[in-house]
């Protein structure tokens, strides 16, 4: 493909979606983990077996079977709400198809929450809301048995071939994908906007860190959001403009063309067999004759040399905190998931600020709280995502920042006139005490709780 073939492709594919009518509408996807309350392992036959009476009584149809004949993606067609499972049987996804009325939304999560525990339940299972699933180390960790996870498993599994090529330690955990657990949203975003949204709320990214860290990992104890270090100490920040923040502001459309450009792509289709190969950035990829990867044939991989085809941008897949997708959204992907009778709080904030831009956009300009002290926004959201606040930030002057924000949310939600606005009560108080429920957590168990005490606690509805 040449060059402005490509770049008439990904504006067709990203931006001219964006140029459609915007509507107030919003799309969540809440990942859960499932735990087995005694500390045993979960047992994948009893989550399948749950997922098929949820299938049953909600009246969702299979769209997706693994190669066991488990159906482990169902939709209700009438609503778009979807059951499904992120990488593994003990990481269960609930899509809630787009709506305009956070109110119904919740209601509606509710409705299968509360079906899906009481299935669980009796059997001494529960879904909780955390980012790790709280017996990560329990757990079998294996991949979903489908195309598409047995390839993902295999290419993170593969960084040991990489370790010398870029400036990177890898961690030694590459079924991270497993067990931790997000709390994603989009929310339409029209082209005059898009430069701005994806700016402003990349420099949001540090304050996203102090309200909604909630996964901490024993292996690397000096982090309560260790999610997205996971990613981008893994093959997927291989090429950190896959991962992560933008590292400078965009400028215009022509640029973040070329920021995509610049995006590896790692995967690819033939034959219904994923290939996995070495990350490479678009442009590259496409003017190449032939690339080498791997795909698993029955029970071993073997070697497939293939000509890269123009459909195969389908397979670009980033994880980016602010994802722009081809759906003409910002899918907004940092945050950990929440305890669950806090599970709206992370779209509510996302949804009020997006109907502020320019308020949050002047704020955040003239910040000075964290954005005076010599740091990158990307420095700051690591930094923030641990235990430790550094001197150099006055707490006060954190917490008072931080209420801004959440005033300017607030604000968003009450124009949208849907009584909205209660979602974010939580949030006010993790604003003034500097907590989120990572540090909650550890706090109590330092104080003597035990660890099943959060679970449950963060399972409440």
């Amino acid at each position: 493909m040449k060059q402005e073939q490509l770049n008439e492709a990904l504006y067709n594919k990203y931006i001219a979606p964006t140029e459609k009518p915007r509507t107030s509408s919003v799309g969540i996807e809440i990942e859960l983990p499932v735990v087995e309350l005694s500390g045993k392992a979960v047992e994948e036959d009893v989550v399948i077996a749950a997922a098929d009476k949820f299938r049953g009584h909600f009246g969702f149809v299979s769209d997706g079977v693994d190669d066991n004949g488990n159906v482990n993606s169902m939709t209700d067609k009438a609503t778009g709400d979807n059951l499904s499972f992120d990488c593994s049987y003990s990481n269960l996804e609930l899509s809630l198809g787009k709506n305009d009325d956070l109110n119904e939304i919740h209601d509606t999560f509710k409705k299968y929450y509360s079906f899906l525990q009481d299935l669980f339940l009796p059997q001494g299972y529960t879904l909780t809301g955390m980012g790790i699933n709280p017996n990560y180390d329990i757990n079998k960790n294996a991949p979903v048995p489908n195309e598409r996870y047995r390839m993902l498993y295999h290419y993170l599994h593969s960084y040991h071939r990489y370790e010398d090529d870029i400036n990177m330690r890898f961690h030694n955990r590459p079924d991270f994908g497993t067990f931790t657990s997000a709390s994603q949203v989009q929310l339409d975003v029209s082209r005059d906007e898009l430069i701005d949204t994806l700016n402003v709320f990349n420099m949001l990214e540090p304050y996203k860190a102090v309200l909604f860290a909630n996964s901490y990992l024993p292996d690397h104890p000096e982090y309560l959001c260790s999610r997205n270090m996971l990613w981008e100490k893994s093959m997927q920040g291989y090429n950190p403009h896959n991962i992560g923040m933008f590292s400078k502001k965009l400028t215009n459309i022509d640029e973040l063309i070329e920021y995509i450009k610049t995006q590896s792509v790692y995967c690819t289709m033939r034959g219904g067999k994923y290939i996995d190969f070495k990350p490479m950035a678009v442009r590259d990829y496409f003017a190449c004759e032939k690339v080498t990867g791997e795909y698993f044939e029955g029970s071993a991989y073997r070697t497939a040399e293939f000509t890269p085809d123009n459909s195969d941008l389908q397979y670009l897949r980033t994880f980016k905190f602010e994802d722009l997708t081809f759906r003409g959204t910002v899918e907004y992907r940092s945050s950990c998931t929440q305890p669950v009778k806090d599970v709206m709080t992370v779209a509510a904030f996302h949804t009020g600020l997006a109907g502020r831009l320019d308020e949050l956009n002047e704020l955040i300009s003239k910040d000075s709280v964290i954005y005076s002290h010599g740091y990158t926004a990307v420095e700051l959201q690591d930094i923030l995502s641990k235990r430790d606040i550094p001197d150099f930030i006055v707490r006060k002057g954190l917490s008072r920042q931080l209420v801004r924000i959440l005033d300017i949310a607030s604000e968003g939600l009450k124009e949208r006139c849907k009584n909205e606005e209660h979602f974010l009560t939580p949030l006010y108080e993790r604003a003034e005490k500097l907590k989120n429920p990572s540090r909650d957590m550890l706090e109590g168990l330092a104080g003597g709780k035990d660890l099943l005490y959060y679970i449950r606690k963060y399972s409440e509805i």
